[in-house]
């Protein structure tokens, strides 16, 4: 049986190779037709893309939860005074941005707002057929909730690539102030409201992380938004103008457009991609990574090579990610075991997930955050998850930053959160941190659970790290969606 067993697996693990190498091959050939080969270029790397353009002067407040970012976002609603400018996968006009008693919904909110001033609502429309959420029948009888007996503005964008979506969550007040992340306005699928504590009373927390930035960069999301405004509805907004200096992080804005969705970018853009690869082969001590998913075979790869081939001896690579992603969990464990592999016992690797505790009482808490940090050097938040569809084939829109100071506060606020411990006890080296206090929290929590004792901190191994090709699916999906 055994033999029979290691047969399987290794035929497991020739196909998946197999069907990884077309679909990198088939993204190679896209890519380069577009004239966009130099983002799947091997050894690529720097801190920014050199096919968007990065501006100085800008404040960056990355807000952690959403306890912290969804009251800043209402309170910047509240305070426009030119205009408000939205776009996201999907927004439900009962959500509440904030839960005091009388708290607007969100739709109160923008009723409100737009009679001051223009309010732009961009939704994606939802899949052709009823698959997944949200649901065309949803997304509609949103807008009309949203638009009835209000000056507010909805749109719905259906110009996604098949089985795909726009996926990206912007809100621009008065073109002065951007907020990028990965929150969604809604109540989908979990809850959006969750703080760093985590408790233990809901059925599913929710760690998310999004940013607000101030300064010139902030014309660039503007006009993101509004290419895609004036395409979908015929509107001609003005240009927006860049905001003068407010601090001194530099900031680039990237995407992820699929060619032929939009005229303003015929060829796509696929920076996301480019800064993600750059940054990870620049890696000299540090790879951090919170993410929804770890499927995409150009960004494992390149994990890959590190720990095989460790720049340094106290090189890490350390992974939040949720126990359970709403699909393609397979995929990532099958990626995992590849990880796994290619550390061969080095303990370079830590794969971990957060769960919520109190007492008897335990929920799961889900990683929506889509939050990367290289060398305390580097830092990227927005929307894209890290497999092909944000990569490739949904539009996304992320934040990059080299301001060291700040993917070094952020690092640390993160761990504070994950870890449980007050800053003072995780502001040390970041090698001697993950193995001194991440690792034996890890394990001992994992081992806690095989045991059947109960568990004391929320941090954990992910489970289930499969060494087989469960990550076929990831493959498969790809080669027939992808175009």
């Amino acid at each position: 049986m055994a033999t029979v067993r290691a047969l399987v697996d290794k035929v497991d693990e020739r196909v998946g190779d197999g069907l990884e190498r077309v679909l990198c091959q088939h993204h190679r050939r896209r890519l380069t037709r577009l004239g966009w080969r130099t983002a799947l270029e091997p050894g690529a790397t720097g801190w920014f893309s050199d096919r968007a353009p990065v501006r100085d002067g800008n404040r960056v407040d990355v807000l952690i939860d959403g306890e912290e970012a969804l009251p800043a976002i209402r309170a910047a609603i509240e305070g426009a005074e030119s205009s408000v400018h939205i776009a996201n996968w999907h927004a439900s006009p009962d959500f509440r941005l904030t839960r005091e008693p009388g708290a607007p919904t969100l739709r109160e909110l923008l009723a409100q707002t737009a009679r001051r001033v223009p309010v732009r609502l961009l939704l994606w429309g939802g899949p052709p057929v009823p698959v997944f959420e949200p649901t065309r029948k949803r997304v509609r009888t949103a807008r009309a909730e949203f638009t009835r007996d209000s000056a507010v503005r909805c749109v719905l964008d259906t110009r996604e690539r098949t089985m795909h979506c726009h996926h990206e969550k912007l809100v621009i007040v008065d073109d002065t102030t951007a907020f990028v992340g990965g929150l969604d306005f809604t109540a989908l699928q979990g809850d959006r409201h969750d703080s760093r504590d985590h408790p233990a009373d809901r059925p599913l927390g929710w760690h998310d992380v999004t940013t607000r930035v101030t300064g010139p960069a902030v014309a660039d999301v503007a006009e993101h938004f509004r290419a895609r405004w004036n395409e979908v509805t015929g509107d001609a907004l003005p240009a927006p103008e860049p905001p003068r200096p407010t601090a001194f992080s530099r900031v680039q804005l990237v995407r992820t457009v699929p060619e032929r969705t939009y005229e303003f970018a015929p060829h796509g853009d696929f920076s996301i991609l480019d800064v993600y690869r750059r940054a990870l082969c620049s890696a000299q001590h540090l790879i951090y990574l919170e993410n929804q998913f770890l499927w995409s075979p150009e960004i494992a790869e390149i994990l890959i090579d590190k720990l095989r081939d460790p720049p340094d001896d106290r090189f890490r690579v350390v992974l939040v990610l949720p126990r359970k992603p709403s699909n393609g969990a397979d995929t990532t464990r099958g990626q995992l075991g590849r990880l796994v592999e290619a550390d061969d016992g080095g303990r370079r690797l830590l794969a971990t997930t957060i769960t919520a505790h109190d007492g008897d009482r335990s929920a799961t808490v889900y990683v929506h955050a889509k939050t990367a940090i290289v060398d305390d050097e580097w830092l990227t938040i927005g929307s894209a998850n890290l497999n092909e569809h944000s990569l490739f084939n949904d539009t996304e829109v992320n934040i990059v930053t080299d301001d060291a100071a700040l993917a070094r506060d952020t690092r640390l606020r993160l761990w504070s959160e994950h870890l449980q411990r007050p800053r003072s006890e995780i502001d040390g080296d970041p090698t001697d941190v993950v193995d001194t206090i991440w690792r034996p929290t890890a394990e001992d929590q994992a081992d806690r659970t095989t045991s059947g004792a109960r568990r004391t901190h929320r941090l954990t191994l992910l489970p289930g790290i499969s060494r087989r090709a469960g990550r076929l699916q990831g493959p498969l999906r790809g080669l027939l969606v992808d175009g």
